[in-house]
């Protein structure tokens, strides 16, 4: 009776333990996930534009791996605390800890990804002139001081590195898709512009980030609000006949892409597939960015 009481103890002691554990498990935050990022798990989609095939943004398959994407546009809060916008950011357009960075061109979008990787501990992902410490790179070229904007152009990434960087114009689409093609939105989550984004005929000038609703994995003004910058350089035959795994871009040309469209732009122009770029020095009131890591 004593050894029959003894094994229904034990049974018991088990079982108690196993659930806590349970409990645990389903409690516990998901410790890997970086603050302020979601998990893009890894896949293939059709990216492009499927329901009207043109030479600009043709549809064709891209397969990538797992990575980390922002929630939200980096903001003024976040980008501040490293560094200072191209032009002080004001009331008329959009000031505040929560609004999004803008007047920040590519350039010190890397500065910016670099100084906080080495911040929190990263390998930072980018190299400019055999370093990937910003203090040796020099002044963030300017589109009226050029002089040094030669050796900015040839940065190189790491893209197995730890750290933030932008997201290439592969990861931006797949992101704002929600992963998926099924179903098809015109926008990032939705097929209702308003629902989703800020552009020219719902507000004036740039909102508080996630003030929209999310889209399927939870990314918050994809579409509207701030253009955002991606790695690639600007190029449509690159884009339609670029390599299916993991797209990085092409290496020539001096332009880069710019994805989601912006509070200036009609809703139109603000489609999961429309491709903007711009010239990498360039710092404007229509253009922010995301950051993205390797996973």
């Amino acid at each position: 009776m004593r050894k029959m009481s003894f094994i229904l103890i034990t049974i018991a002691a088990v079982m108690l333990i196993l659930t806590a554990m349970s409990c645990k498990k389903t409690t516990e935050p998901n410790v890997d996930l970086p603050a302020g990022m979601v998990l893009v798990k890894g896949g293939t989609f059709t990216m492009g534009n499927a329901r009207n095939a043109n030479e600009f943004d043709p549809p064709h398959t891209v397969t990538l791996n797992s990575f980390y994407i922002g929630k939200y546009e980096v903001t003024q809060a976040e980008f501040s605390k490293y560094m200072q916008p191209g032009e002080p950011w004001n009331e008329m357009l959009g000031l505040g800890d929560n609004y999004p960075a803008y007047n920040v061109s590519w350039f010190a979008a890397l500065k910016y990804c670099n100084l906080r990787s080495i911040a929190e501990g990263l390998t930072p992902c980018y190299t400019i002139a055999g370093s990937t410490n910003p203090a040796d790179w020099g002044e963030v070229p300017d589109h009226l001081d050029e002089s040094n904007s030669q050796s900015w152009d040839a940065a190189t990434c790491n893209w197995k590195a730890n750290g933030y960087r932008l997201p290439t114009e592969a990861e931006w689409e797949y992101a704002a898709r929600g992963r998926t093609n099924n179903p098809d939105y015109l926008f990032s989550g939705s097929n209702d512009s308003d629902a989703v984004g800020w552009f020219v005929d719902n507000g004036e000038g740039i909102h508080p980030v996630g003030q929209k609703a999310a889209n399927s994995i939870g990314t918050y003004d994809m579409s509207g609000n701030l253009s955002e910058w991606c790695w690639d350089r600007y190029s449509d035959t690159y884009y339609s006949t670029s390599p299916q795994n993991n797209p990085t871009g092409p290496t020539e040309g001096y332009v880069r892409v710019e994805r989601g469209g912006n509070w200036h732009y009609i809703s139109e122009m603000c489609h999961v597939y429309s491709r903007g770029m711009n010239i990498p020095d360039i710092s404007a009131p229509i253009l922010g960015f995301r950051v993205c890591r390797t996973k």
